[in-house]
């Protein structure tokens, strides 16, 4: 019989107060996650923001309980849908591969071939494709493939998008009427969608369809509520969680609660569309900051819907996520890793080493960049990393 791999992928998490800033090296390593034009500095960089950013993030961590449940929980989700995948049928084996903490994806790959494993089935735990997410995950991957023979001979399909899976539309939906349920005028409560946020130039310049993803999915979701509940809800869309001075996809959440205070807005039903999981996202940006600042803006009923993480009708979306790309259209690691068509990873002025003209542009826009971060952070505690730390 065909032995399944089901390989899912997510970005991992600290489990302890020390494993943060090594995390967070981890994370700003990534080309993917901040861009610079030399990528010599890509690790001194990271090396930079993560130790002036460890103490506000292990705060951050602390007021949760000391450490991400991330792992914990994505290892919860891979137990249930092999249950269910086994249920119907399919001999599965889960794996759990983290972008930027244990376990990582090198380990899940080594597991899956002591496993003895026939094919692989890629399952990105993010519902919306971006290049910084999903895509880096495929390009991790890929890389390690290339990388090694034996796992070469594999064969392997990808699940790149699934925002409107009918399991996750449906789970999402369900979990919001539990919370509008709840509210003292169901029917005037706001429902405010907010998602990770990325750089606005990842949409206009990249061509990242994370965007059109995102509203797409929303009006999917509210469409799906309102036959449940009978009646429609105001809701909006914004985005959480930026980082650094680059402008990125708005609105923000918070501009929105300033926004929904002005009008008066008494009763709020957030929703973290992006997440499946809860987090440091979830557990502290949203529980702690963004309910404060909904009560400074006069919103006094503040409901957060919960992440879906082991919800039954969500692991058996997956499941039939699974089951598609088994008996569908083969999408290749390739195919998925590949980066949009008009990307620009780096300005398009062409960096070169040696002393000539184009070096000494971009070693002054370095230098001068990093002293100009440096001194931010420095004296007034409020420079282009100040939002990095929630991350």
């Amino acid at each position: 019989m065909t032995r399944v791999g089901i390989l899912l992928m997510n970005l991992g998490g600290p489990e302890r107060i020390k494993d943060v800033g090594p995390f967070l090296y981890n994370l700003f390593s990534d080309p993917e996650i901040i861009r610079i034009p030399i990528p010599f500095f890509q690790k001194p960089l990271a090396w930079f923001i993560s130790t002036l950013r460890s103490s506000r993030s292990q705060k951050a961590y602390q007021s949760i309980g000391g450490g991400s449940p991330l792992r914990r929980i994505t290892e919860q989700q891979a137990r249930e849908l092999q249950s269910e995948l086994r249920q119907r049928g399919i001999n599965a084996t889960s794996y759990v591969a983290m972008r930027y903490w244990h376990p990582f994806t090198e380990s899940a790959v080594s597991d899956i071939k002591a496993d003895g494993i026939s094919q692989v089935v890629v399952l990105p735990l993010y519902p919306q494709f971006s290049i910084s997410t999903s895509g880096s995950s495929f390009r991790e991957l890929k890389r390690l493939r290339e990388a090694d023979v034996e796992f070469q001979k594999l064969p392997i399909r990808c699940i790149r998008s699934w925002f409107d899976n009918p399991g996750y539309i449906s789970s999402m939906a369900e979990l919001i009427k539990e919370q509008i349920l709840l509210c003292q005028s169901p029917e005037k409560a706001h429902i405010c969608f907010t998602a990770h946020g990325v750089p606005k130039s990842y949409v206009e310049e990249a061509g990242d369809p994370y965007k059109e993803e995102i509203q797409d999915c929303s009006i999917l979701i509210i469409d799906q509520l309102e036959k449940i509940l009978g009646h429609s809800n105001p809701y909006t869309l914004s985005y959480q969680s930026r980082v650094g001075p680059e402008e990125w996809l708005q609105p923000y959440t918070e501009d929105v609660f300033e926004e929904l205070g002005k009008s008066l807005t008494k009763e709020l039903v957030v929703v973290p569309i992006s997440f499946v999981s809860e987090h440091i996202e979830t557990l502290q940006e949203i529980d702690i900051e963004y309910r404060n600042i909904a009560k400074r803006f006069g919103i006094t009923n503040f409901r957060r819907v919960r992440a879906l993480d082991t919800y039954p009708m969500f692991i058996k979306g997956l499941a039939d996520l699974v089951t598609s790309c088994l008996e569908g259209p083969e999408i290749s690691l390739n195919e998925a890793a590949k980066l949009p068509d008009k990307i620009k990873l780096y300005p398009q002025e062409k960096w070169q080493w040696g002393w000539n003209n184009s070096a000494e542009v971009w070693n002054g826009r370095v230098a001068m960049f990093v002293f100009i971060v440096f001194l931010l952070e420095l004296f007034i505690g409020n420079g282009p990393l100040h939002y990095i730390g929630l991350l």
